[in-house]
């Protein structure tokens, strides 16, 4: 079976003339992005303005998702200085709100939940600071570690619907919600976060499903994109969305009750991160 075209609406330039500066910045300091490792298709874009999203603890997961770009295997220790390089890449490139994400630590007690608490208190408070967490294995100790570092955000993506959890080997969807529902017990006042790609054979009522699920958990904001096959090693793409899906997904979760969602096809949960931040309040 041959792979489905790609539709006129996920055509995108890419400019990698003008993401260079950003790029050679973040390769002098020695930090790791999530847009590079995961091909994020708003790389040159997001460069292009000196937006990045921040990848922690290595660039390997001990986890191996069928749609994940992400090198999988054998992860180093983590580095100490990491928090330090980091601050300094936020400050170089003057962002005012700064996500950072990991690859999947199963392999620390903590699930690398240190890492996240050392990161963002590195960073100045000036700065809102989105952390993008792993489920931490449903640790509680580990998530409050985390969630006593007060980010401004703290997401966790449902990535998929449960039917297709064999894509996530590892995961729990139950875990997963576990993880927004205790973030919301252990602070109401920070924001909570998820995402879900579409196009991997789920159906609407499984979408909706899943947004319902979130609002259970007061989730209070949603990313919803298109799945796009990062390489030869993932997942095929099992349906183009059309951009009226998208919209009426995002009309649906406001009568919900999210507070903000990014729906189209080149979302991503760190994209326009900021504008969740400035519409939530």
């Amino acid at each position: 079976m041959l792979p489905l075209r790609k539709p006129a609406w996920l055509k995108k330039k890419i400019e990698f003339n003008s993401s260079r500066e950003t790029s050679v910045l973040l390769n002098t300091i020695g930090v790791n992005t999530v847009c590079k490792e995961a091909k994020c298709p708003n790389l040159s874009e997001c460069f292009k303005n000196s937006h990045a999203s921040f990848l922690i603890l290595g660039r390997s997961c001990t986890r191996a998702c069928a749609f994940c770009n992400v090198e999988k295997g054998s992860p180093e220790k983590p580095d100490p200085q990491e928090p330090k390089r980091i601050a300094e890449a936020v400050a170089k490139l003057r962002l005012r709100h700064v996500v950072i994400t990991s690859v999947t630590r199963d392999d620390l007690p903590d699930g690398g939940a240190k890492a996240f608490s050392d990161t963002t208190r590195s960073i100045k408070k000036t700065t809102s600071v989105e952390l993008l967490i792993p489920d931490l294995k449903g640790d509680e100790k580990a998530l409050a570690c985390v969630m006593d570092s007060s980010p401004t955000i703290l997401g966790h993506n449902i990535e998929t619907v449960p039917r297709l959890y064999h894509l996530r080997p590892g995961a729990s969807y139950a875990r997963s919600l576990f993880i927004l529902k205790m973030a919301k017990k252990m602070n109401r006042n920070i924001f909570t976060k998820s995402a879900l790609m579409l196009g991997l054979s789920e159906n609407e009522g499984e979408v909706l499903n899943v947004m319902e699920d979130l609002r259970s958990v007061n989730c209070d904001f949603l990313a919803l994109g298109q799945y796009l096959r990062p390489s030869l090693k993932a997942c095929e793409v099992a349906e183009y969305i059309l951009p009226e899906t998208f919209d009426r997904y995002k009309k649906t979760g406001l009568d919900m009750g999210f507070k903000h969602i990014e729906a189209g096809p080149f979302v991503r949960s760190s994209y326009h991160a900021i504008d969740y931040f400035s519409t939530g309040i």
